[in-house]
């Protein structure tokens, strides 16, 4: 089910084109990707959800209805750039932040307090923002970003700043943020994350969108018949059986078994290669290479760029 659409945005900026006719629609309790380079224009789209500015055309939906000025307090943002007091006290700016999205100052504390015992830095209530590294900074902000128990949730590289560990733990929220019902637009650079959490995808370049679906679809989509075999045997008969209709891009020998990375160059079946091979060779494994989303997504903008300047 739809919960959150863009249809047709258009936005500029001066002379720049931000935003040229974009759509995205997002489904109710899901996460969504939302990719591109850096000047894509992405954080625009972002900054037009949460009303910071205003599309020249198109519209925005949430539940069905435009956007509207109240629907601000049923969205949490994330920023890429982190925008805290460093003098103020961490726990008095969170209950402030945490009141500006509509919490009384006794709800704000009770659900405060509960997070903060959850990530861990209940002893730095009184300390000032200053005083905390990096990736704790970055703990208050996710805090105060879901605090308010958001329906719609936009993260703009959440993980920046995170060791392993951390960004760990804030994945694990993420999806359990998911699962208690709210539904999550992710903008990121990190593509193992998005493997990792995206059901959907849209990526943007030079201000239009040139890839949408579901993540696993769009790997599908991007794959180039390109196939990872273990097997015994000797690699000259094995070179030679396999013929003009498929390359072999890289090969390895070891003791007891080889690898071979093998593309088809005509699109023929995994059939064809297993009985290509089965004669001059003991297959250990048989593996299909499917792309991750750090190849699709250099492959989709390459593609992209090529197609403008022709």
């Amino acid at each position: 089910m739809e919960f959150f659409s863009a249809k047709h945005v258009d936005k500029v900026f001066a002379t720049t084109k931000a935003l040229s006719d974009v759509s995205i629609s997002v489904n109710q309790q899901s996460i969504f990707g939302l990719l591109g380079p850096n000047g894509a224009g992405k954080t625009t789209l972002i900054r037009i959800i949460n009303q910071i500015t205003a599309p020249d055309s198109g519209e925005i939906f949430l539940e069905g209805h435009k956007l509207k000025a109240s629907d601000v307090a049923r969205i949490g943002y994330l920023p890429e750039e982190r925008g805290l007091y460093k003098k103020m006290k961490i726990g008095e700016q969170a209950i402030y932040l945490a009141q500006l999205k509509g919490l009384s100052k006794h709800d704000a504390t009770r659900n405060l307090k509960h997070w903060f015992e959850k990530f861990e830095i209940m002893p730095w209530w009184n300390k000032k923002i200053e005083e905390l590294s990096k990736g704790m900074q970055q703990k208050v902000q996710f805090i105060t970003t879901v605090v308010h128990k958001p329906k719609l949730l936009i993260f703009d590289e959440p993980f920046s700043g995170f060791d392993p560990i951390n960004a760990n733990l804030l994945k694990k929220e993420i999806l359990q943020l998911r699962d208690e019902g709210a539904t999550i637009i992710f903008s990121t650079h990190n593509m193992s994350s998005v493997e990792e959490l995206c059901d959907h995808i849209a990526l943007i370049n030079k201000s239009e969108k040139i890839v949408d679906g579901p993540t696993d679809e769009i790997r599908q989509r991007y794959k180039q018949n390109i196939f990872e075999v273990k097997y015994r045997g000797n690699y000259e008969e094995v070179e030679k059986n396999l013929g003009q209709k498929m390359k072999i891009l890289a090969h390895s020998e070891e003791k007891n078994e080889n690898r071979i990375k093998i593309q088809f160059l005509n699109g023929d079946s995994n059939n064809q290669l297993i009985q290509t091979l089965l004669p001059v060779a003991e297959i250990v494994s048989f593996e299909e290479i499917i792309p991750g989303m750090n190849d699709v997504f250099i492959t989709a903008v390459e593609e992209s760029n090529k197609s403008k300047t022709n």
